[in-house]
């Protein structure tokens, strides 16, 4: 059996009844657990992991999906991060590299009963896009919801894969893609200076000239402090420790220090090899050499 993990993020992160509801549909499909949840109240957002075989992970996914169009309506919801759907990115993410072509029939099949049987227009993106300028999630949704429920009939561009042009009216539209593992992460600034916040955020990130694989904005947290939140979309070139290092840097200029980072949701075992390598100087460190990891590829393999 092959198992794909899959890591929707709904946007809803207060009403923590409601998330736990989506983590219920997903959980209800037999041969799918769940491993994470977890919710943030400034992003207004949650992200929940689960994992199964192709054919059950796309019945849990799409009835998440499902319930996030029944509990969750875009035009009350306000929230630090970008999006334009109540279940607003849904991910496949193979734990092989070789099963890539699984998890993008898996979104591609997923995209369309969604649109056929929900009403939710559905755009394909990163290793499931159909066109090249879906590849980049950022692209897509510019502008959130608002902004697409205006030109989404008009403008070619902005036009999704399945689906009808036209937003539903209150769960919007859903990204459904396939990707290599990446990264959430956040780096929580001891300032309330959000343009210091969003100067970082603009001189590490790769599209700016920044460091490779590395997306990232500057946003205003409920307690007025600010974050540098980070996608890394592959840790083997660019750490967690590596962005901790940049953002502490370019902050320190300021007078101002790091307060804490945060990782969302769940991140790969070797991101974590990686960094003890790094702090320790221990450049033969292995995987193998976690005694967890050990026992799970004797007893598991």
């Amino acid at each position: 059996m092959t198992l794909i993990e899959c890591i929707p993020n709904f946007s809803e992160g207060r009403r923590l009844d409601v998330v736990d509801k989506l983590a219920a549909a997903a959980a209800s499909v037999d041969g799918v657990t769940v491993l994470d949840q977890q919710s943030d109240g400034t992003h207004n957002r949650c992200v929940i992991t689960f994992v199964g075989d192709e054919v059950a992970i796309a019945e849990a996914a799409f009835r998440s999906i499902r319930a996030a169009s029944e509990l969750i309506d875009l035009n009350s919801h306000q929230g630090a991060h970008p999006r334009f759907g109540a279940a607003d990115v849904v991910p496949f993410v193979p734990l092989r590299a070789e099963e890539m072509p699984l998890c993008v029939g898996v979104a591609r099949g997923l995209a369309k009963r969604v649109a056929a049987e929900l009403g939710v227009p559905a755009f394909l993106y990163e290793d499931a896009a159909l066109v090249p300028e879906h590849r980049d999630l950022a692209v897509i949704r510019k502008g959130g919801f608002e902004e697409l429920r205006d030109v989404i009939a008009t403008d070619p561009a902005r036009r999704p894969d399945e689906g009808a042009a036209r937003v539903h009216p209150t769960a919007g539209v859903v990204a459904i893609g396939a990707r290599s593992p990446l990264i959430a992460f956040n780096v929580n600034l001891d300032s309330d200076d959000l343009e210091l916040a969003q100067r970082i955020a603009r001189e590490i990130r790769e599209r700016d000239g920044g460091m490779p694989c590395v997306k990232a904005i500057g946003l205003l947290l409920e307690d007025g402090a600010v974050q540098v939140s980070m996608n890394l979309t592959d840790y083997r070139t660019t750490s967690m420790a590596d962005v901790v290092a940049a953002v502490g840097e370019r902050a320190a200029k300021s007078g101002v220090t790091i307060r804490e980072s945060e990782v969302i949701g769940l991140l790969p075992e070797d991101a974590l090899v990686q960094i003890a390598k790094e702090a320790l100087v221990a450049t033969g460190f292995r995987r193998e050499q976690v005694l967890e990891a050990r026992v799970l590829d004797t007893l598991l393999p």
